[in-house]
């Protein structure tokens, strides 16, 4: 089993490609070779798997979560929206300041990870800030 790292992967056209961890080209990641549910796969995602050869080059197979991975994957706590009625807004589950940074937190790093730790810690502060008058985010 080979150790990589999904680099890209769009659920609306089922493929992506993943990074090995031991250097070389990109290897291509079809939906149909998942053996883990489509919606936990996201940029950043570390993955094991077998590298087979495809018609237009290297080509995943079988791939699954690391034993590391697994470990440490909780569900994400992604807002609910509960439906009000007499044309109220929808209400969500709102966030402490502490889940909302460490989310926002894990998006910069897998979504941009050459951004510098100032850099990381600039855009969050302006994310809390925003999150607050938005009422996503409390104390």
């Amino acid at each position: 089993m080979a150790v990589g790292r999904v680099v890209r992967f769009d659920g609306m056209r089922g493929y992506g490609f993943i990074a090995p961890e031991h250097g070389g080209e990109d290897v291509f990641l079809h939906v149909n070779d998942l053996l883990i549910p489509e919606s936990s796969i996201q940029s950043g995602l570390m993955v094991e798997f077998e590298i087979e050869d495809g018609d237009r080059g290297l080509k995943a197979s079988r791939v699954r979560l690391t034993e590391q991975q697994a470990r440490s994957a909780q569900p994400a706590a992604a807002p609910s929206v509960l439906s009000v009625g007499d044309g109220q807004e929808p209400m969500c589950d709102v966030l402490s300041s502490a889940e909302y940074t460490r989310e926002v937190t894990e998006l910069l790093l897998t979504t941009v990870p050459e951004l510098t730790g100032r850099q990381i810690l600039a855009v969050r502060a302006q994310f809390v800030l925003f999150g607050k008058r938005n009422g996503w985010v409390e104390d």
